[in-house]
């Protein structure tokens, strides 16, 4: 059952594929919802103590179950090719989180840039981890 491919249209797609998508639309659901509810939470209830901390750090669990999601995919995708991609597509994600921060912690640093969220690692990331998958299947076209 692992290795078996789905007609969607005109293409194939693995079933570890399709668990992916489902698994990563969910935990980003998930996330939007939880980041929803800590900035509501925060505005009405305006926190103290512990529960600050727990508000704040709860928009952490769906990212770090995003994380394992991928994870997860790169286990059960039976299709190496397919793998080398997303794996290929992490790297240039995770390169230009780094890059980005490092140089715009930089720029705040010595520059006294604008301070921005550290949130938007991850952001950069999964921008970068999606434009950089899709460019690189058209280039296998």
């Amino acid at each position: 059952m692992k290795g078996r491919l789905v007609m969607a249209g005109n293409r194939t797609i693995s079933i570890a594929t399709m668990r992916y998508i489902s698994r990563l639309l969910t935990t980003m659901l998930i996330y939007v919802g939880v980041v929803l509810y800590s900035k509501w939470a925060f505005q009405h209830f305006h926190p103290t103590g512990f529960r600050v901390y727990v508000l704040a750090a709860l928009p952490g669990l769906p990212m770090v179950a995003s994380l394992f999601v991928v994870g997860l995919y790169i286990k059960e995708e039976v299709d190496e090719f397919q793998r080398a991609i997303l794996v290929r597509a992490i790297l240039y994600g995770l390169a230009a989180s780094f890059v980005v921060s490092t140089v715009w912690g930089s720029l705040e640093d010595f520059g006294h840039a604008r301070h921005l969220s550290s949130f938007l690692a991850y952001l950069t990331f999964w921008i970068v981890m999606a434009i950089s998958e899709m460019s690189i299947r058209l280039s296998y076209r």
